[in-house]
């Protein structure tokens, strides 16, 4: 086991963990068990990730944006970061569309089916509607003033990555602007402690194979209905599908724009994206993707310090893929005379602008649907119906979509540094590379 690769450890974990969650659910007493027993160690794994999650954001971006020497490169790779994102999410929200037109997954579901899923599931699907409503009476340009903290500290207690992005840039860009001697420990602090943390997640991982055990078999165990799963089985073959085309639009891109072989690349990414998997949540995997595209990729510093904390900020192709194909499936099943051009075309633009506002945590997607929804007029009585239709399946998907989220991170970050001539030959670190010396 020793030799193994670690992606491949991660992988055998979640095998198992899935085949243990199975026998649990048949088992007497055995969900108590799970919940627990082997739950908080899962827990314990992503409270760590997140642990580190944001000093290695201030720390790298920070530094990365110092080592620039030049403010108009900020300007250059911010530029260029933000249209790939954007570009790519497009992309997924027209391959989202273009296949539940074509495979129309909401046609013909009878009515006793939509009567248990709704019964199933009615109060979860309005506690979303419900912080949809909060999100949407902030006012629309409450988005652009959260970006701005008022305390820094607060910020950084609380993990808002866009004021924390923002405040490493303006700590950066400010380093740039005073005399280099006063400005170098500065840099360096921030360089011993970008280090520090980069130890910290390959320790972490060595937990790994052991977390994603955890985390799988707690999802198992939480489904409760399974002749429920297998009726939505279509729309989920949807999205799978959907994730599976735009991880391929991916790697032709790495291929064709990257220059570099897709098997490769994603050998290189594949921990994180197996902890994305495992975890639903592209911030809690954010050190780890770091890691992945920085030391085996072979992504300069600066490039993923700048490009991945924002891609798993505004970045979110995976779940505006699912947003595009979870609005016109509800609709297909409830409100079939919403399904005009227009309608769709309204959805393209609100699932872009909502993937940008979208929290890299689980279910955040739900809560943005419904934002879509009501944008195209969306029969506000029919919300929680809507919602409660794909509530069942929404956790073993949003698992899919955030792998693909943290595939789109990595892939742009490749993109980004190749065009700016910042990819260079991976440089691996070990846990115990300086471990003869101390122990």
């Amino acid at each position: 086991m020793k030799k193994l690769a670690l992606h491949w450890k991660i992988l055998i974990g979640m095998v198992l963990g899935i085949i243990f969650g199975f026998i649990m659910t048949s088992v007497d007493g055995g969900k108590g068990f799970v919940t627990d027993w082997i739950k908080p160690f899962g827990t314990i794994f992503i409270n760590l990730l997140k642990l580190i999650a944001v000093p290695l954001i201030l720390a790298s971006l920070i530094k990365g944006v110092a080592d620039l020497k030049d403010i108009s490169k900020i300007k250059k790779m911010g530029l260029r970061t933000v249209g790939i994102y954007i570009s790519t999410t497009l992309v997924a929200i027209i391959i989202g569309l273009a296949i539940v037109n074509i495979v129309k997954p909401g046609e013909g579901m009878s009515v006793e089916t939509k009567e248990r899923i709704e019964a199933s599931f009615a109060t979860s699907a309005d506690a979303m509607v419900t912080k949809a409503k909060i999100t949407q009476e902030a006012g629309p340009l409450q988005a652009l003033v959260d970006i701005f903290p008022k305390n820094i500290f607060v910020s950084l207690g609380e993990a808002k990555m866009l004021q924390i992005i923002f405040f490493a840039l303006f700590v950066g860009i400010c380093l740039l602007l005073i005399e280099e001697k006063k400005a170098k420990p500065l840099i360096k602090f921030f360089d011993s402690l970008n280090e520090v943390v980069m130890k910290m997640v390959d320790l972490i991982m060595l937990f790994a194979p052991y977390a994603v055990f955890a985390l799988l078999a707690n999802v198992i165990i939480a489904f409760d209905d399974p002749e429920i799963l297998i009726k939505l089985l279509a729309y989920a073959a949807c999205v799978v599908g959907g994730l599976i085309l735009m991880i391929g639009f991916y790697m032709l891109l790495v291929k064709f724009v990257g220059k570099k072989s897709p098997l490769w690349f994603l050998k290189q990414i594949s921990p994180a994206q197996l902890l994305a998997f495992s975890t639903s949540s592209s911030a809690a995997t954010l050190p780890v993707t770091m890691e992945r595209v920085e030391e085996h990729v072979g992504v300069d510093k600066e490039v993923t310090g700048f490009v991945l904390p924002v891609g798993a900020t505004i970045n979110m192709d995976g779940t505006s893929l699912y947003q595009g194909i979870a609005a016109v499936f509800i609709m297909q099943v409830i409100w079939p005379e919403g399904l005009t051009f227009t309608n769709q075309l309204i959805i393209v633009g609100t699932a872009l602008l909502a993937s940008i506002g979208s929290a890299a945590v689980p279910s955040a997607g739900m809560v943005m649907l419904v934002i879509v929804l009501e944008s195209i007029g969306f029969p506000a009585h029919l919300l929680p119906i809507g919602l409660a239709l794909i509530f069942a399946v929404d956790r073993p998907l949003d698992m899919c979509r955030t792998t693909v989220n943290v595939t789109g991170d990595a892939t742009v970050a490749l993109l980004v540094a190749k065009s700016l001539g910042k990819l260079h030959d991976p440089k691996p670190k070990n846990w115990d590379d300086n471990y003869d010396k101390v122990k």
